[in-house]
């Protein structure tokens, strides 16, 4: 007999390595050019990231929305992944899949105000590029092409202490 096995409605899922946890941000050119050549955060009022592809391809309308023309991939050392968590203003949204429609899971969406997230930083790399082309591809009905492109998101294991301070599912 099947058994479905469901996703946790709250699990928080990033591309990660040993060393570091992936985040986006979705941003003016000028925002992520300098962001970009400074592989730093650009300071001012607060900072959305989100470890979720397709949670920022959705509020970034995949690049097209006014201010959020770029993405960036925001590559965090653990502990700054988990200081952000334990620190930031956390608000879980609907998951979405490709064509943004929501999922019965959610995502986190962390916001940092003034937070030495700097230091943490390994990365900042332009990932509009793929987050067009996929929206290319679905254009064209090509969605075996474009989950190709869409990073692989485990789940990240969070203590037991964090994962009540951000309310993840168990």
């Amino acid at each position: 007999m099947f058994e479905e096995k469901r996703v946790p409605d709250r699990q928080v899922r990033a591309a990660q390595t040993e060393a570091s946890v992936r985040v986006y941000q979705a941003c003016p050119p000028a925002v992520a050019d300098a962001a970009l050549e400074k592989q730093a955060f650009e300071r001012g009022g607060v900072v959305q990231v989100t470890p979720s592809f397709r949670l920022a391809a959705h509020g970034s309308e995949n690049g097209r929305k006014p201010g959020h023309e770029r993405i960036l991939a925001i590559d965090l050392t653990r502990e700054g992944f988990e200081w952000a968590l334990a620190h930031g203003h956390v608000r879980w949204e609907a998951e979405r899949d490709l064509d943004h429609t929501a999922l019965n899971f959610q995502a986190i969406r962390i916001g940092l105000d003034g937070a030495p997230v700097d230091e943490w930083i390994t990365a900042v790399t332009d990932v509009t590029p793929v987050m067009r082309d996929i929206a290319g591809l679905l254009a064209t009905d090509q969605l075996h092409l474009a989950v190709k492109l869409v990073p692989h998101e485990p789940p990240y294991p969070l203590g037991e202490d964090l994962a009540e301070a951000v309310d993840a599912t168990p």
